[in-house]
């Protein structure tokens, strides 16, 4: 199974406008107030610190280049090629690899997995947005790049930020300036249940390890000048507690 030509567009013609810039896309906030933030929640559980890391969804690449910085090997992928010349781009460097990835192809995390061997995993706001018959095929892609030992830390907007999306997107004065861009290519964020998530890992053979609640921090700000954070619910898994 692979994602729709519907969605893989939909992501390319997003990226294709988005601008260079650090910050000027709705999710593309600093990492101390993103990954620094989920790394101090994840690190605690990685059973192995030597293994490889996928930014899975990695986008322009913010994320993915700060994880660099923190690990010997990272992988930045995705399904779009557009954001991937961001992402190298913004990593003259070359402090990781970029790698374009179906993740609903089975094949292709397989192959990916045979290349890397067993790695830890960082995946932010992926699902939510998922047309969601992919949504069980990511997650089991997912746990194929896992493997035996590594971990996965997934992060996922909860229920209770839809009605905030559509407030922001119905709103008098129209939607945010980073925010309208989103709905404009159809990438609207679709609804993914708070009890899904741990379902789709432990149907991917996975054990919920750890789990919590925490803001995710957007670049946008409302008129009075607040940043926009979304309800969001963070979780750890991995094959086994050990």
């Amino acid at each position: 199974m692979s994602v729709t030509h519907r969605y893989r567009e939909a992501w390319e013609g997003f990226w294709r406008e988005a601008p260079d810039e650090q910050g000027a896309v709705f999710w593309d906030a600093d990492p101390a107030l993103t990954a620094g933030v989920h790394l101090a929640l994840f690190e605690p559980y990685l059973s192995a610190h030597d293994l490889p890391v996928v930014d899975l969804g990695c986008g322009n690449g913010t994320q993915t280049r700060f994880l660099a910085d923190r690990f010997r090997h990272v992988v930045g992928a995705d399904l779009s090629a557009a954001a991937l010349e961001h992402a190298r781009l913004a990593d003259p460097a070359g402090q990781a690899t970029y790698r374009l990835l179906d993740a609903a192809e089975k094949t292709e995390a397989q192959t990916l997995h045979a290349e890397l061997g067993d790695a830890n995993v960082y995946m932010r706001g992926v699902l939510h947005q998922c047309e969601p018959d992919d949504r069980q095929p990511l997650v089991d892609a997912l746990a194929t790049l896992v493997g035996e030992r590594g971990r996965a830390f997934l992060v996922e907007l909860s229920e209770a930020a839809r009605p905030v999306l559509m407030g922001l997107a119905r709103s008098s004065e129209g939607p945010p300036p980073k925010l309208a861009p989103i709905f404009r290519h159809g990438i609207a964020p679709g609804e993914v249940s708070d009890d899904a998530v741990p379902d789709y890992l432990r149907a991917a053979g996975l054990t919920v390890l750890a789990s919590g609640e925490l803001p995710l921090v957007t670049t946008e700000f409302t008129p009075e000048g607040a940043r926009i954070e979304l309800p969001s619910k963070w979780l750890v898994a991995g094959r086994t507690a050990d």
